[in-house]
């Protein structure tokens, strides 16, 4: 009874400091809390760079329940901000508010279990879903999503807010291409329904809108039927024109006869490039940049990662359908190593590797990041300015780098 005391008396401070309509019953209906831990989560994320804690965390049941806030926001006196928080794990504090109330999408189980519609090849999804639960859903209808993020514990609506990017994204386009239907809490607080066809102004607007003009509550998403495994290839370059080259010749590639993601990273510190095939893969020999040859552009290398996804019943030609697309590639030939697992465990390959940091301490650290997209034409000279240049040998984070084709 104390705590609920102290709790009620929390939320009527709350209503005074913003000017809130809504009695402090109401406000705990709609799952409103101002309890130190929930505040505590929600003023850091994933970025660890900024903490701002907010004057409540809403916890909602239902879309309505963060109409009825966002719409409390909306008629305030004093206003006070909403922030949309999914997994948490925005960079520079993008799902934080110091000035009004967090909404935690995630965690709640407030839109139910996805719902798949196998016949019409899409699944519904509450906008603070993760995608691998996502994933897991889909996979017993033996469907799954055509596009996705390296790192699968992401909220649905934080990554259909960004874009989405992913080794798949050349073929299907970033997972908000591949997006029938949302429905989005307007910044009035009106629920609305969304698509090319109804609302397309707010439904591309909300799309890769970093979350300004709507919150996601729902987005109903195209299927593909799963593969069953997925044969990983990772491949070094000494070259970076040769690097660029094949991968680019990758992405234009139509049909079957071609792989079905192409990304690449880029190894600047020498320490890293024991560890450049993962545990995933075999042998585990060490490899050492001098053994690579003396061309290797001061010791940095390139690593194209590249997958065939396939089923048992045609395991018979993934070798030489490989061995074809191979053929064409100009990557070091002593390079190559391979691993066949499942597609689940392809897709999830990240959340193996953060296992291990957190067992280490290392995964709660800050992680400052930068996306940037840069054109063909001037590749050759970030790759002089930045990866030879600015880098040096100075960074043991990682650097992801593949190529888009702006037509998806």
């Amino acid at each position: 009874m104390a705590t609920k005391l102290l709790l009620t008396f929390a939320i009527c401070r709350l209503i005074v400091t913003v000017g809130l309509t809504l009695e402090p019953t109401e406000l705990l209906r709609l799952g409103l809390t101002v309890d130190p831990v929930d505040v505590e989560s929600a003023s850091v994320d994933f970025g660890l760079m900024t903490k701002v804690e907010p004057l409540a965390v809403l916890r909602p049941s239902s879309a309505k329940d963060v109409a009825q806030l966002v719409k409390a926001a909306y008629e305030s006196s004093h206003g006070f901000t909403v922030s949309a928080r999914g997994h948490g794990h925005s960079i520079n504090g993008q799902a934080q508010t110091g000035t009004g109330v967090v909404v935690q999408m995630s965690g709640v189980g407030s839109g139910g279990k996805p719902r798949v519609w196998g016949g019409d090849m899409y699944v519904d999804v509450w906008g603070g879903e993760l995608w691998i639960d996502v994933l897991k859903s889909c996979l017993e209808y033996g469907l799954a999503p055509k596009s996705w993020t390296d790192y699968l514990y992401l909220s649905v609506g934080g990554t259909l807010s960004n874009a989405g990017i992913s080794g798949q994204a050349f073929h299907h386009g970033p997972q908000i291409s591949n997006v029938h239907e949302l429905d989005v809490v307007t910044g009035k607080g009106e629920l609305m329904t969304c698509s090319k066809e109804q609302n397309p102004e707010l439904f591309h607007a909300v799309l890769g809108g970093l979350g300004q003009f709507g919150i996601i509550t729902r987005a109903r998403i195209s299927l593909e039927p799963a593969p069953q495994r997925v044969r990983w290839i990772r491949v070094l370059y000494s070259n970076f024109s040769a690097f660029t080259k094949d991968q680019e010749y990758l992405i234009s590639l139509h049909g079957n006869q071609k792989f079905d993601y192409v990304e690449g990273f880029v190894i600047v510190d020498e320490g890293l490039i024991n560890n450049w095939r993962s545990s995933f893969f075999s042998p585990r020999n060490p490899v050492k940049i001098s053994s690579l040859g003396s061309n290797n552009n001061g010791g940095v290398l390139y690593c194209l990662e590249i997958t065939k996804n396939y089923h048992e019943s045609t395991a018979e030609t993934i070798d030489q359908e490989i061995e074809a697309l191979l053929k064409k590639l100009n990557f070091i030939p002593t390079s190559v190593f391979t691993t066949d697992l499942p597609y689940v465990d392809f897709l999830d390959r990240v959340h193996k590797a953060e296992l291990k940091l957190r067992s280490k301490g290392m995964w709660e650290v800050p992680h400052p990041w930068l996306n940037l997209f840069v054109p063909k034409s001037k590749v050759a000279d970030f790759d002089r300015g930045v990866f030879k240049g600015i880098l040096g040998n100075k960074t043991s984070g990682p650097i992801l780098i593949y190529p888009m084709n702006k037509n998806k």
